[in-house]
Protein backbone atom coordinates (compact mmCIF):
# COMPACT_ATOMS: atom_id res chain seq x y z
CA UNK A 1 0.00 0.00 0.00
CA UNK A 2 1.34 3.66 -1.05
CA UNK A 3 1.44 6.75 0.72
CA UNK A 4 -0.92 9.65 -0.48
CA UNK A 5 1.10 12.72 0.43
CA UNK A 6 -1.78 15.63 1.55
CA UNK A 7 0.15 17.77 4.31
CA UNK A 8 -1.20 21.66 3.63
CA UNK A 9 1.96 23.59 3.00
CA UNK A 10 0.79 26.57 4.62
CA UNK A 11 1.23 26.61 7.96
CA UNK A 12 -1.14 29.66 8.76
CA UNK A 13 -2.05 32.70 6.78
CA UNK A 14 -2.38 36.35 7.69
CA UNK A 15 -5.00 38.58 8.02
CA UNK A 16 -5.87 40.25 4.70
CA UNK A 17 -4.84 43.95 3.95
CA UNK A 18 -5.35 46.40 1.13
CA UNK A 19 -1.58 48.57 -0.14
CA UNK A 20 -1.68 50.60 -3.33
CA UNK A 21 -5.07 49.80 -4.31
CA UNK A 22 -4.34 45.83 -4.16
CA UNK A 23 -5.34 42.83 -1.85
CA UNK A 24 -3.06 40.61 -0.23
CA UNK A 25 -3.82 37.52 1.45
CA UNK A 26 -0.12 37.10 2.99
CA UNK A 27 0.37 33.04 3.96
CA UNK A 28 3.08 31.45 5.75
CA UNK A 29 4.61 28.61 3.82
CA UNK A 30 6.53 25.38 6.01
CA UNK A 31 8.98 26.11 4.14
CA UNK A 32 10.12 29.43 5.07
CA UNK A 33 9.79 28.18 8.17
CA UNK A 34 12.35 26.01 7.63
CA UNK A 35 14.82 28.55 6.50
CA UNK A 36 13.98 30.00 9.97
CA UNK A 37 14.67 26.71 11.81
CA UNK A 38 17.81 26.01 9.54
CA UNK A 39 19.24 29.87 11.01
CA UNK A 40 18.11 28.97 14.32
CA UNK A 41 19.93 25.73 14.47
CA UNK A 42 23.40 27.21 13.29
CA UNK A 43 23.26 30.35 15.46
CA UNK A 44 22.39 28.02 18.63
CA UNK A 45 25.64 25.29 16.67
CA UNK A 46 27.92 28.02 15.85
CA UNK A 47 27.35 30.05 19.68
CA UNK A 48 28.61 26.65 20.91
CA UNK A 49 31.67 26.32 18.90
CA UNK A 50 32.53 30.75 19.40
CA UNK A 51 32.38 29.77 23.11
CA UNK A 52 34.73 26.86 23.12
CA UNK A 53 37.13 29.15 21.03
CA UNK A 54 36.75 27.19 18.02
CA UNK A 55 37.35 30.56 15.82
CA UNK A 56 39.78 32.58 18.02
CA UNK A 57 39.87 36.07 18.27
CA UNK A 58 36.09 35.89 17.43
CA UNK A 59 33.56 37.14 20.32
CA UNK A 60 29.10 36.39 19.76
CA UNK A 61 28.84 39.45 18.55
CA UNK A 62 31.14 38.82 15.64
CA UNK A 63 29.56 35.50 14.75
CA UNK A 64 26.24 37.39 14.56
CA UNK A 65 27.47 39.58 11.99
CA UNK A 66 28.72 36.74 9.85
CA UNK A 67 25.66 35.27 10.46
CA UNK A 68 23.83 37.89 8.99
CA UNK A 69 26.44 37.70 6.01
CA UNK A 70 25.65 34.22 5.07
CA UNK A 71 21.89 34.68 5.52
CA UNK A 72 21.75 37.02 2.73
CA UNK A 73 24.35 34.83 1.38
CA UNK A 74 22.30 31.69 0.82
CA UNK A 75 18.92 33.50 -0.50
CA UNK A 76 20.52 35.70 -3.00
CA UNK A 77 22.90 32.67 -3.80
CA UNK A 78 19.99 30.37 -4.30
CA UNK A 79 17.74 31.92 -6.21
CA UNK A 80 20.50 33.51 -8.62
CA UNK A 81 21.67 30.05 -8.76
CA UNK A 82 18.63 28.47 -9.39
CA UNK A 83 17.83 30.73 -12.58
CA UNK A 84 21.43 30.00 -13.78
CA UNK A 85 21.50 26.33 -13.58
CA UNK A 86 18.13 25.28 -13.82
CA UNK A 87 15.82 27.94 -15.21
CA UNK A 88 17.85 30.07 -17.80
CA UNK A 89 15.87 29.75 -20.58
CA UNK A 90 12.89 31.31 -18.26
CA UNK A 91 15.19 33.93 -17.20
CA UNK A 92 16.09 35.17 -20.52
CA UNK A 93 12.54 35.21 -21.53
CA UNK A 94 11.26 37.22 -18.32
CA UNK A 95 14.69 38.52 -16.09
CA UNK A 96 12.53 39.90 -13.44
CA UNK A 97 11.54 36.12 -12.44
CA UNK A 98 15.12 36.23 -10.22
CA UNK A 99 13.50 38.65 -8.00
CA UNK A 100 10.35 36.48 -7.39
CA UNK A 101 12.27 33.95 -5.11
CA UNK A 102 8.22 32.58 -3.57
CA UNK A 103 7.17 31.06 -6.95
CA UNK A 104 9.61 28.71 -6.04
CA UNK A 105 13.53 27.93 -6.97
CA UNK A 106 16.39 27.85 -4.86
CA UNK A 107 19.67 25.92 -5.67
CA UNK A 108 22.21 24.31 -3.17
CA UNK A 109 25.00 24.80 -4.68
CA UNK A 110 24.29 28.77 -6.07
CA UNK A 111 23.43 28.73 -1.86
CA UNK A 112 26.84 27.82 -1.31
CA UNK A 113 28.27 30.27 -3.28
CA UNK A 114 26.44 33.11 -2.07
CA UNK A 115 27.69 31.52 1.59
CA UNK A 116 31.28 31.43 0.27
CA UNK A 117 31.43 34.84 -1.11
CA UNK A 118 29.85 36.50 2.34
CA UNK A 119 31.98 34.73 4.45
CA UNK A 120 34.74 36.07 1.82
CA UNK A 121 34.06 39.13 2.92
CA UNK A 122 33.45 39.08 6.30
CA UNK A 123 36.97 37.19 6.87
CA UNK A 124 39.01 39.62 4.96
CA UNK A 125 37.05 42.66 7.20
CA UNK A 126 38.11 40.17 10.28
CA UNK A 127 41.73 39.67 9.16
CA UNK A 128 40.83 36.20 9.55
CA UNK A 129 42.18 33.31 7.06
CA UNK A 130 39.05 32.28 4.33
CA UNK A 131 39.35 28.41 5.46
CA UNK A 132 39.43 28.97 8.89
CA UNK A 133 36.46 30.51 8.33
CA UNK A 134 35.14 27.94 6.39
CA UNK A 135 36.37 25.21 8.64
CA UNK A 136 34.63 26.81 11.55
CA UNK A 137 31.37 27.00 9.58
CA UNK A 138 31.21 23.76 7.98
CA UNK A 139 29.44 21.96 11.12
CA UNK A 140 26.77 24.04 10.98
CA UNK A 141 25.59 23.66 7.76
CA UNK A 142 24.06 20.11 7.71
CA UNK A 143 21.07 20.48 10.10
CA UNK A 144 20.10 23.29 7.72
CA UNK A 145 20.30 21.35 4.73
CA UNK A 146 18.17 18.78 6.64
CA UNK A 147 14.97 21.15 7.41
CA UNK A 148 15.12 22.70 3.60
CA UNK A 149 14.50 18.96 2.78
CA UNK A 150 11.79 18.22 4.93
CA UNK A 151 10.11 22.02 4.08
CA UNK A 152 10.28 20.28 0.24
CA UNK A 153 8.92 17.30 1.82
CA UNK A 154 5.89 19.20 3.44
CA UNK A 155 5.14 21.03 0.00
CA UNK A 156 5.42 17.55 -1.57
CA UNK A 157 7.94 18.95 -4.50
CA UNK A 158 11.13 17.84 -5.84
CA UNK A 159 9.94 14.27 -5.63
CA UNK A 160 11.47 11.15 -6.41
CA UNK A 161 11.47 8.94 -9.70
CA UNK A 162 8.58 5.98 -9.63
CA UNK A 163 9.22 2.84 -7.90
CA UNK A 164 7.45 0.20 -6.11
CA UNK A 165 8.66 -0.25 -2.52
CA UNK A 166 6.90 -0.31 0.15
CA UNK A 167 7.35 3.22 1.58
CA UNK A 168 6.39 4.59 -1.72
CA UNK A 169 4.43 7.80 -1.99
CA UNK A 170 1.75 9.60 -4.74
CA UNK A 171 2.54 13.49 -4.79
CA UNK A 172 -0.54 14.56 -6.14
CA UNK A 173 1.49 17.66 -7.62
CA UNK A 174 3.25 14.99 -9.77
CA UNK A 175 0.15 13.20 -11.26
CA UNK A 176 -1.53 13.52 -14.73
CA UNK A 177 -3.34 16.64 -15.98
CA UNK A 178 -6.45 14.66 -15.27
CA UNK A 179 -6.00 14.34 -11.91
CA UNK A 180 -5.58 18.05 -10.67
CA UNK A 181 -8.46 18.92 -10.50
CA UNK A 182 -9.54 16.39 -7.92
CA UNK A 183 -10.64 18.15 -4.14
CA UNK A 184 -8.90 15.83 -1.76
CA UNK A 185 -11.95 13.64 -0.91
CA UNK A 186 -11.55 11.89 -4.43
CA UNK A 187 -7.83 11.76 -4.21
CA UNK A 188 -8.17 9.62 -1.11
CA UNK A 189 -10.85 7.76 -2.70
CA UNK A 190 -8.91 6.76 -5.67
CA UNK A 191 -5.83 6.01 -3.29
CA UNK A 192 -7.72 3.47 -1.46
CA UNK A 193 -8.73 1.81 -4.83
CA UNK A 194 -5.47 1.19 -5.72
CA UNK A 195 -5.80 3.84 -8.86
CA UNK A 196 -3.13 5.32 -7.60
CA UNK A 197 -0.40 2.98 -6.86
CA UNK A 198 1.16 3.66 -10.41
CA UNK A 199 2.02 7.45 -9.57
CA UNK A 200 3.88 6.31 -6.51
CA UNK A 201 7.20 7.82 -6.23
CA UNK A 202 10.55 7.53 -4.08
CA UNK A 203 10.11 10.07 -0.93
CA UNK A 204 13.96 11.48 -2.03
CA UNK A 205 13.39 14.23 -0.19
CA UNK A 206 13.31 12.38 3.31
CA UNK A 207 16.00 10.63 2.33
CA UNK A 208 18.27 13.99 1.21
CA UNK A 209 17.08 15.19 4.71
CA UNK A 210 18.58 11.99 6.45
CA UNK A 211 21.57 11.70 4.36
CA UNK A 212 22.15 15.48 3.34
CA UNK A 213 21.03 16.73 7.19
CA UNK A 214 21.60 13.85 10.24
CA UNK A 215 24.12 12.00 8.53
CA UNK A 216 26.88 14.84 6.73
CA UNK A 217 25.65 16.23 10.55
CA UNK A 218 27.12 13.29 12.97
CA UNK A 219 29.96 12.74 10.10
CA UNK A 220 31.17 16.46 10.21
CA UNK A 221 30.25 17.49 13.83
CA UNK A 222 32.36 14.40 15.16
CA UNK A 223 35.05 14.87 13.08
CA UNK A 224 35.17 18.47 14.17
CA UNK A 225 35.38 17.64 17.59
CA UNK A 226 39.24 17.72 17.59
CA UNK A 227 41.12 20.55 16.26
CA UNK A 228 42.05 19.63 12.70
CA UNK A 229 44.61 20.74 10.39
CA UNK A 230 42.93 23.92 8.14
CA UNK A 231 41.28 22.66 5.43
CA UNK A 232 39.83 19.51 6.22
CA UNK A 233 36.48 19.71 7.92
CA UNK A 234 35.95 22.00 4.74
CA UNK A 235 36.88 19.02 2.80
CA UNK A 236 34.90 16.37 4.65
CA UNK A 237 31.73 18.95 4.43
CA UNK A 238 32.57 18.91 0.87
CA UNK A 239 33.44 15.46 -0.33
CA UNK A 240 30.14 14.07 2.20
CA UNK A 241 27.60 16.21 0.46
CA UNK A 242 28.78 15.81 -3.23
CA UNK A 243 28.80 11.94 -2.83
CA UNK A 244 25.28 11.76 -1.06
CA UNK A 245 23.56 14.27 -3.33
CA UNK A 246 25.36 12.67 -6.33
CA UNK A 247 23.93 9.06 -5.03
CA UNK A 248 20.31 10.51 -4.45
CA UNK A 249 19.90 11.70 -7.72
CA UNK A 250 19.51 8.00 -8.92
CA UNK A 251 16.14 8.60 -7.08
CA UNK A 252 15.07 11.81 -7.93
CA UNK A 253 13.35 13.09 -10.60
CA UNK A 254 15.26 15.30 -12.64
CA UNK A 255 14.11 18.54 -13.15
CA UNK A 256 11.14 18.35 -16.48
CA UNK A 257 13.02 21.68 -18.06
CA UNK A 258 16.34 19.69 -18.00
CA UNK A 259 15.88 15.75 -18.15
CA UNK A 260 18.91 13.72 -17.67
CA UNK A 261 21.55 15.47 -19.31
CA UNK A 262 23.79 12.28 -21.02
CA UNK A 263 23.91 8.75 -20.78
CA UNK A 264 20.05 8.50 -19.98
CA UNK A 265 20.84 8.93 -15.73
CA UNK A 266 22.86 12.15 -15.37
CA UNK A 267 21.41 15.14 -13.93
CA UNK A 268 22.08 18.40 -13.00
CA UNK A 269 22.55 17.73 -9.73
CA UNK A 270 25.01 15.24 -9.89
CA UNK A 271 26.83 17.43 -12.88
CA UNK A 272 27.33 20.46 -10.25
CA UNK A 273 28.24 17.71 -7.01
CA UNK A 274 31.28 16.47 -9.09
CA UNK A 275 33.59 19.57 -8.49
CA UNK A 276 32.25 19.80 -4.84
CA UNK A 277 33.89 16.03 -4.49
CA UNK A 278 37.16 16.87 -6.33
CA UNK A 279 37.21 19.89 -3.82
CA UNK A 280 36.34 17.73 -1.06
CA UNK A 281 39.53 15.10 -2.27
CA UNK A 282 41.54 18.32 -2.97
CA UNK A 283 41.45 20.39 0.36
CA UNK A 284 41.83 16.98 2.68
CA UNK A 285 45.16 16.32 0.19
CA UNK A 286 46.01 20.08 1.22
CA UNK A 287 45.07 19.63 5.04
CA UNK A 288 47.94 17.07 5.53
CA UNK A 289 50.49 20.08 5.77
CA UNK A 290 48.33 22.38 6.90
CA UNK A 291 48.82 24.14 10.34
CA UNK A 292 46.18 23.27 13.46
CA UNK A 293 44.20 26.03 14.73
CA UNK A 294 44.04 25.52 18.51
CA UNK A 295 41.03 26.33 19.87
CA UNK A 296 41.26 29.60 22.32
CA UNK A 297 38.42 29.65 24.78
CA UNK A 298 37.39 33.72 26.27
CA UNK A 299 39.34 34.16 29.00
CA UNK A 300 36.58 34.70 31.90
CA UNK A 301 35.66 38.01 32.56
CA UNK A 302 36.71 39.69 35.70
CA UNK A 303 33.54 40.97 37.88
Amino acid sequence: MTILHQIDPIAFSLPAFELFGRQFHPQVHWYGIMYLVAFASAWWLGRRRIGAGRLPGVDRTAFGDLLFYCMFGVILGGRIGYVLFYAFGDLVADPTMVFRPWEGGMSFHGGLLGVLVAAWLWARRQGLHFFDVMDFGAPLVPLGLGFGRIGNWIGGELWGRSTDVPWAVVFPKSLPQQFWALDDASLRALHASGALDAFARHPSQLYQAFLEGVALFALVWLYSMKPRPRYAVSGLFALGYGVFRFLVEFVREPDPQLGYLAFGWLTMGQLLSVPLILLGLFLLWRSRKAPVLAPQPPAAKAG
